[in-house]
Formats: C-alpha cells, structure tokens, sequence
C-alpha cells in the first residue's frame, strides 16, 4: 500500500516548520538586526506611503488599509512556501528567515538592558532619548520611576508581541502566519492608536491586533508565572496577580502578560500614563512596589526566558499539529483492483527524504 504525497507532505511540514523556527531564534540571538533595508522596516516605509493615498477619516476605508497590507504579507508568505514545498530543507530556511525578520527578542532585550544601565547611572537625558525606541509615551513628562515602569511594562507587551506571538502563528500557520502576523501588529503600531486622526481609520487595525494575540498574550502570560523562580519571584503570587488584575487592563491582551509580569517581579504598573496626545489612567497591576532599574534588568531576564521556552513549546506544537494532520489525511490505496481511502500513519522515516537522516520600533498602545 503506498501512502498518499499529502500525508508524508505534512508531516514534512511540520518537521520544516519546527527546525525553521529553532534556527530563526537562533540567528534572532546571534545577529542583530540590520540598520538599513531591513524587511519590517520596508514594510513600516510601504504602510506609511499607502496610508498617505488612500487614508480618510473613516473605518471603511481603515479596514481596506488593513485587509491590502496584511493580506499582501500573507499572499507572500503563501508564495515563498508554495515554492520551497518540495524541498523540506529549502522549507525549514525560508521559515528560518521570516522568523529571524518578524522575531524581536533579542533587540528588545538590548534596548530593555541599556535603559536600565542608563536609569541606574542616573542619565535621564539619554533614557529619555531611548524610550522611544520601547514604546510611544511622553518621555519628557517621566522621570527616573516613570521611565522605569514604562520600560517594564513595554518588556511584558512586546514579550509577547515581538517574541511569542510570532512564534505561535509561525507553529499554526507557517512562513504566511509570521508575515501576516508581523504586518498585523506593525499597522497596529503604526495607526491603532487613540489619537484623533486614528480613532476611526485605525480602528479596524487596532481590533485585528487584539484579535490575532488574543491566544499568544495568554501563552505569554502563564509562561512568565511560570518562569517568575528564574528572576526571584514566585510563580503562585505571579499566577494571583494574573488572574485578579489583567481584566482590569483597557487592553485585552496587553493586561494579560503586564499583570503576569507585574506578579512574576513582586512589582506594582499601570497608573497614570502620559502620551503627546494625553493622560490616560491605567489600572494598577500588582501589589508590590514600583519598579526601579534593577527591576527593569530582571524584566528582561524574564523576557529572555519566557522566549526561550516559547521557541521550544512553539517548535513542537508545529511538528505536533502537522503529524496529527497527517495521521487524518487521506491515503490512496494501490493494488487492490479499485480506489479506496483511508487514514494512514506515515513512516517517521517519511519525514524527510532518505539522504537525510531525520529531518522576531515598538510602541505600546
């Protein structure tokens, strides 16, 4: 009996899937980004050179914004596996590609540790100047604690924005996913914001955020509880925080991993929250005191960790997702005088061919 193509294509899928992403949170670590011509850089220029022709002050035309430039993202990434599909090593390099180009982990992180050196020697000037790199708020109204909170709760939101979620629509859905997701989460960036020039055109971006890190915010979140022992902080205060205090949060997901945070550190976030275009009131997160620069150092230490075991559950959720697909798949059955169908688990050997031996500027909203 011969299996069908589709079955061992799968699980060739998911194996590719797996080592793509363990090699782009590699490369992610190893190399830093590119100062000019990087991709999600071109992507932020293109956005920007759309929003100036097409914007008006409505929604309507907010959602064709967003629908042209993510649903170009992912007719891209369909393109690039469409063309390595019959090379599983070809597959698992370009999926390494797009995670090193979406997967921020490693940027986030260094940014995250020169504020915190800078804050610690006092240098308000220069943290001032850097908090911009972090997140939007109004660095010239924060002064040392204030910086640090931001930064801190900037840490958490982009943990799970530029390290987890990635990762996570990288697992389900492949070289599309990483690219959708990124350009999702940059127009979000770029237009969901309160301001009033963006309330309406940016909605439609802002709610499709929310949406696509709906399950990522929360796999973030119980990883920081759970990882809260790796920077002294206890997991079962962190899980308290968590779940008493992220519902309170204006933001769906983003409430979710700062109050995971927030109880993983033994720290108190939110409060009044200054942007160039006002005041908001956030609530308060956590019970502990206000953050200080160390406190900043241990956050990215967390950050560091929460990424380190997201790559791992990521990479097995997608070998996982794509064997049991393939197990559901149907094979087509040779030499039995007629066509018949029936389900078939494929050979481990299967996985890949036989030469072988077996087979990513943010702003907070």
């Amino acid at each position: 009996m011969a299996s069908s193509p589709g079955v061992d294509g799968r699980t060739r899928v998911g194996a590719a899937r797996a080592v793509g992403l363990l090699l782009g949170v590699a490369a992610d670590t190893v190399f830093k980004d590119p100062v000019r011509l990087h991709p999600v850089a071109g992507f932020g220029r293109l956005a920007a050179s759309v929003e100036r022709g097409l914007y008006a002050d409505n929604r309507p035309v907010g959602v064709a914004y967003s629908a042209v430039l993510v649903g170009g993202a992912m007719a891209t990434g369909l393109a690039l596996e469409r063309l390595a599909r019959r090379h599983p090593w070809l597959q698992a390099g370009t999926t390494a590609l797009a995670t090193w180009t979406v997967v921020g982990g490693a940027s986030l992180a260094a940014e995250g540790t020169a504020m915190a050196q800078e804050l610690d020697c006092g240098d308000i000037d220069a943290a001032r100047t850097r908090l911009p790199h972090l997140c939007g708020r109004d660095a010239d109204r924060l002064d040392i604690a204030g910086l640090s909170r931001a930064s801190v709760e900037s840490i958490a939101e982009n943990t799970s924005d530029a390290v987890v979620a990635p990762l996570v629509w990288g697992a389900l859905a492949g070289v599309p996913g990483l690219l959708a997701y990124r350009a999702a989460n940059t127009l979000d960036a770029m237009v969901g914001y309160r301001a009033q020039r963006y309330r309406r055109f940016g909605w439609s971006s802002a709610r499709l955020d929310d949406l696509v890190n709906l399950l990522p915010s929360r796999l973030a979140a119980a990883l920081a509880v759970a990882s809260a022992p790796a920077v002294g902080g206890s997991a079962r205060g962190g899980w308290q925080v968590w779940r008493r205090d992220a519902g309170e949060h204006p933001s769906p997901n983003a409430g979710q991993v700062e109050a995971a945070f927030a109880g993983a550190l033994g720290i108190r976030l939110g409060g009044p929250t200054p942007y160039r275009y006002g005041l908001e009131d956030r609530p308060v997160l956590g019970h502990g005191p206000p953050p200080d620069p160390a406190d900043l150092a241990r956050s990215v230490t967390l950050s560091r960790t929460v990424g380190t075991v997201a790559a791992a559950l990521c990479a097995a959720a997608a070998l996982v997702v794509q064997t049991c697909a393939s197990w559901r798949a149907p094979c087509r059955c040779v030499g039995t005088g007629s066509d018949s169908w029936r389900g078939s688990r494929p050979a481990v050997s299967s996985m890949w061919p036989s030469a072988a031996v077996s087979d990513w500027s943010a702003a907070d909203s």
